[in-house]
């Protein structure tokens, strides 16, 4: 059985999704459904445990793989503060490290990143980090105890695809942990892609939620990191670079059709 495995849990699905940009959070128990996930992520400042009625937790299905994430966190200081408040608010152990200091492009900042990586990993969390697809930092994330890598595909919300595909490249065949692609991806053939080249899941969010039928891009998605995986696993056919035909085009006329005509 092809299964991921991160911090001790065994994953079906390799596609993560999250909870933001929905029209309506009740959406989201339909989406998990159609997209086969079992990891979803949700920043922290989403949850409000005092209300009875508008918190998203409500419309997490149970059984999910909750990974909050320090969105809104500039710094080692404030994505540590923000782990350690999930933790404490019954989120579990697991948290996607953002740590965000650029408003401009949203890009991740590596040096704060690997700090509370670090941290955060030595009090046992299960610590997947958000980055730019450097591999020194992945490198060094990987030291400190990172369970994952989760470079981005494209700046985050974007929806343009795989634009820093060849770094990927790097990272999943220099890395030895999970690489995640988060961020960026727009299509579900951008997923598929991601997948073929032997990225470990996919993490988005903007793709399924601005989807004019979030429902029905939450399975197409769900169907192309799969279709990934099995080509990735299977090994893709070369590449040629002139037309090679698939039948032969010789000796397939036995001579005696050709000397007895009808």
């Amino acid at each position: 059985m092809d299964q991921l495995v991160i911090g001790g849990r065994s994953l079906q699905s390799r596609l993560f999704i999250g909870t933001g940009k929905y029209s309506a959070d009740t959406l989201i128990p339909e989406i998990v459904k159609k997209s086969g996930s079992e990891v979803i992520t949700v920043a922290l400042r989403r949850i409000d445990f005092n209300s009875p009625t508008g918190n998203v937790m409500d419309h997490i299905p149970s059984g999910m793989q909750l990974l909050p994430n320090t969105s809104g966190a500039r710094n080692a200081q404030e994505a540590i503060r923000i782990a350690r408040l999930a933790k404490a608010a019954g989120c579990g152990n697991w948290i996607k490290i953002e740590v965000i200091s650029d408003n401009k492009y949203l890009l991740p900042d590596g040096y704060e990143t690997i700090k509370a990586t670090e941290v955060l990993a030595g009090e046992g969390f299960v610590v997947l980090p958000y980055i730019s697809p450097d591999l020194m930092v992945a490198k060094q994330l990987v030291e400190v105890g990172a369970a994952a890598v989760m470079p981005l595909g494209a700046p985050i919300g974007s929806n343009r695809g795989l634009k820093t595909k060849e770094l990927l490249r790097i990272l999943i065949e220099e890395i030895a942990l999970p690489v995640i692609v988060d961020a960026g991806i727009g299509k579900p053939s951008d997923a598929c892609e991601a997948m073929e080249m032997g990225a470990a899941a996919c993490l988005l969010n903007t793709a399924i939620a601005s989807a004019n039928q979030p429902e029905l891009m939450a399975e197409a998605f769900g169907m192309a990191v799969a279709a990934g995986r099995k080509a990735y696993l299977a090994g893709l056919g070369r590449s040629e670079k002139y037309a090679s035909s698939s039948s032969p085009l010789t000796g397939f006329l036995h001579s005696s059709i050709s000397e007895n005509p009808i």
